[in-house]
């Protein structure tokens, strides 16, 4: 019984990572654009495998173990490998090698050494080139492994691929990398940028997306290059090793790497390991590793595959790129919610071949849990291509102090605080701005918070035009809103909405028509727009249930210390706990929210919602609506259920008491009957309610 709940948590565990990886290798591999650091990508694929190892039943035809890269994008011809392109295992630390070379060993049945190939990782696009009687007529990326997409007009721009091979046999599939050194990868980022274009992210991108053009021209203004390491389908096999196989590739143009070694002990595979590794920032290309493989082709032979890599050669990846560097400063940024987080000035270091001069600190704890002081000494590592992390704390600076967190936003001016997770009790990690209707840093996802939906509503005011009004200067709190329009009408205005690109006449005078209309708001809305922390819908309708005003309401969050009889007030509203009445305490307490606030309310009043009704035939029943409402809008319906004192769900339960059912109701309405829960239309939910037959 205990391994059928641990094989049910696994299997959900190993579908979850599947889905994840799937994505993150159709990022990769299609898009050119990865979207985690190679390091965390690993350690998810070491899990997934772990799971397959311990239950086998999760292994099936469908699990990415038997699987390589993605399928190709759809916009190039599809390429079928004659023999499949496969990936290569992973190991990570010293024992692993060990591990590997004495499996190989036991596989083959003897104790004598075996001779490998050690050679560097290079970090690229990885790229077959079919060869016919001496002639390139095909070139095909990895794809999925056994079908690629078709690259051979942008391959033979590429100066490093011989577009004939003397002394070849009469078909040969010659593998390798196609990359972008660094030096190339710089000028043609200074190159994209002079030009208003994009900016790659890394070498590897820069390659991929260069060898992956629709046009062969653009190809061939990209510096790319190729290294020959691997074939596939070949008619003969000019040479008995891995070894003569390179020289073989070397001797008819192909780059080869130089530092490829002939190595006959692990101890001897370890140490030019060790060689690259002290290298790999000298380097004018990217390398996250060194491969490994039987020297011995008939061994290869005998050793063969398992699933989507072969057993004779695996990739002994490198950790995460590390240097030291100073702190010179400590910066807070302000996200668009009110996040602080701490950003690390550092004093510019090479880590990986890309330049460091920030690094993310995460948050107040993590960066007291390192004792991490300005002046340091610090040792930084470049986890693929996100944001730096400090490691570790090499020396404190003479002199220096314990870092204190500042408690007030540095883009406003408001308090920042740390609130007490309700469920753990703990604090949270994360210290956030409570100037939320004040905050530049947050003012363009409060001001589409306010004028969204279920808020404001404002018709003509929605994500796009609040960021260029926002951008414009005309837009900066909600009040700015609502004196758009005498603004514009202002005959010292030079610039008029109506002139702006995009805007004219009509739909200015529409958009000031919308504005106006929502002068008045009714209470609960008006709460929900102001964007307070924990304050949704739901309890915006409690509070203004709870108060016949948005002056009482506020009167009260005013003065709701803790252990005052407010804050006891707030705490009493059904639903509402300590959480939310500290964040509605916080809110009206912040002077630049309270600012913020009287300056709105100069322009909008708002309305007490209208009164609940006890005596309604749905009143303390739940209610839950579903399929396409003809007569009223789904928030209308819901609003109105609310006005009789019903409780609106989204889901369906045996707690619920009545479904309204619109036109193509769907699985919501055969729960419902499944649970023989009451079933009615919209007319009918017309009729019990009281409403006119609109």
């Amino acid at each position: 019984m205990t391994r059928k709940k641990d094989l049910e948590a696994a299997r959900a565990e190993h579908k979850s990572l599947g889905e994840a990886l799937a994505d993150y290798d159709s990022a990769y591999y299609q898009d050119d654009a990865p979207k985690i650091p190679d390091a965390e990508y690993d350690a998810l694929r070491r899990r997934y495998e772990a799971l397959e190892t311990e239950f086998p039943e999760l292994s099936g035809a469908d699990s990415l173990t038997q699987k390589v890269g993605a399928a190709p994008a759809e916009k190039f011809a599809k390429v079928a490998h004659a023999v499949p392109m496969l990936s290569l295992g992973n190991i990570f630390a010293d024992a692993d090698l060990f591990e590997f070379v004495a499996r190989v060993k036991r596989f083959l049945g003897t104790d004598a050494d075996i001779a490998f190939t050690a050679e560097p990782k290079i970090d690229g696009l990885s790229c077959s080139l079919r060869y016919e009687q001496g002639k390139l007529v095909r070139a095909a990326t990895r794809g999925d492994g056994a079908v690629g997409e078709d690259v051979t007009a942008n391959v033979l721009t590429i100066a490093d691929v011989p577009h004939r091979l003397d002394g070849a046999p009469d078909v040969l599939d010659v593998r390798g990398e196609v990359y972008m050194s660094k030096a190339d990868f710089s000028a043609l980022n200074a190159r994209q940028a002079e030009a208003g274009d994009k900016i790659f992210a890394n070498p590897r991108n820069a390659a991929a997306g260069s060898l992956r053009q629709l046009d062969s021209s653009i190809t061939a203004r990209r510096p790319l290059k190729f290294f020959a390491y691997a074939w596939g389908e070949a008619s003969a096999l000019p040479a008995a090793t891995q070894e003569g196989m390179i020289a073989f590739f070397a001797a008819r143009g192909f780059p080869t790497n130089p530092l490829t070694l002939l190595c006959n002990t692990p101890e001897q595979m370890l140490a030019h390991f060790r060689t690259i590794e002290a290298q790999r920032a000298t380097l004018d290309y990217d390398i996250d590793g060194v491969v490994y493989k039987v020297n011995d082709l008939g061994l290869q032979g005998r050793l063969g595959f398992v699933a989507r890599a072969p057993r004779w050669a695996v990739a002994h990846k490198f950790p995460a790129e590390q240097a030291t560097t100073e702190l010179l400063d400590i910066d807070i940024q302000v996200g668009r919610t009110g996040a602080l987080t701490p950003v690390a000035k550092l004093k510019p270091v090479t880590v990986g071949g890309v330049v460091v001069s920030n690094a993310t600190l995460h948050n107040e704890d993590e960066i007291a849990r390192k004792d991490i002081r300005i002046g340091d000494t610090v040792k930084v590592q470049r986890a693929g291509d996100v944001i730096p992390q400090i490691v570790s704390v090499v020396a404190h600076a003479e002199g220096s102090q314990p870092y204190v967190m500042r408690e007030t936003c540095p883009a406003c001016g408001s308090a920042a605080l740390r609130e007490i997770d309700p469920k753990t009790g703990e604090t949270d990690a994360v210290r956030r701005c409570t100037g939320s209707l004040a905050c530049p840093a947050q003012a363009i996802e409060k001001l589409r918070h306010f004028c969204s939906r279920n808020a404001f509503d404002i018709e003509g005011l929605g994500d796009k035009q609040i960021a260029f009004f926002f951008e414009k200067g005309l837009i900066q709190t909600p009040a700015d809103i609502f004196t758009l329009e005498e603004r514009d009408r202002d005959p010292s205005n030079l610039k008029k909405i109506e002139n702006y690109e995009g805007f004219g006449k009509v739909s200015t005078r529409k958009l000031f028509a919308a504005i106006a209309a929502r002068k008045q708001m009714v209470l609960n809305r008006f709460i929900f727009a102001l964007g307070i922390r924990h304050v949704g819908e739901t309890n915006a309708i409690r509070f203004a249930r709870a108060f016949e005003s948005f002056a009482a309401f506020r009167d009260t969050a005013r003065r709701a210390a803790p252990g005052t009889p407010e804050r006891d007030h707030l705490n009493a509203i059904d639903g509402i706990g300590d959480v939310v009445a500290e964040a509605v305490a916080d809110f009206f307490i912040e002077p630049h929210n309270e600012a913020a606030l009287d300056a709105l309310l100069a322009q909008v009043t708002p309305v007490p919602m209208q009164a609940v009704k006890s005596d309604s035939p749905v009143a303390g029943k739940t209610v839950v609506f579903t399929g396409s409402l003809v007569k009223m809008t789904r928030d209308e319906a819901k609003a109105l259920a609310e006005r009789l004192g019903a409780k609106v769900s989204g889901s369906i339960s045996k707690k619920t008491d009545l479904l309204v059912a619109g036109a193509d109701a769907g699985s919501k309405l055969a729960k419902a009957r499944d649970l023989g829960v009451e079933t009615i239309d919209e007319d009918g939910w017309l009729r019990l309610a009281g409403a006119p037959d609109v």
